[in-house]
């Protein structure tokens, strides 16, 4: 199972972009891939286009949620990875992806890659 952080599924719309071929290649052979509920709210801050925001509702028709233990985690990372400003929602996705047993599908490695020493699994 994969799981898409925000800037991901944003670069993954855009038509010719490695990320958008690297996504259909998983599509087209059945890949499991999924949204946690706080990637898909920083999605949903945009901009984005009405195409791109109801392709990605057909892609995404329910999102995995953020629960009390997904909470407890992420605080748990973010106080482990240094507490450094704006990364509590990096913290968040990672959670989820942890509770899922799912890999996160990044585009920037540095804004992840604290986490894969906590058992956070990468591609």
């Amino acid at each position: 199972m994969i799981h898409l952080d925000t800037n991901f599924l944003i670069q993954s719309l855009v038509t010719g972009t490695t990320t958008s071929a690297t996504f259909h290649l998983w599509l087209s052979a059945g890949e499991d891939i999924e949204i946690s509920s706080v990637a898909w709210s920083e999605f949903l801050c945009g901009p984005m286009s009405t195409t791109d925001l109801d392709l990605a509702r057909q892609l995404f028709p329910k999102v995995e949620p953020f629960l009390k233990t997904n909470a407890e985690k992420a605080a748990e990372l973010f106080n482990l990875t240094g507490r450094r400003p704006r990364s509590l929602a990096d913290c968040q996705i990672a959670a989820v992806a942890l509770r899922c047993n799912a890999r996160i599908a990044i585009s920037d490695r540095n804004d992840f890659k604290l986490f894969e020493e906590h058992g956070v699994n990468l591609i």
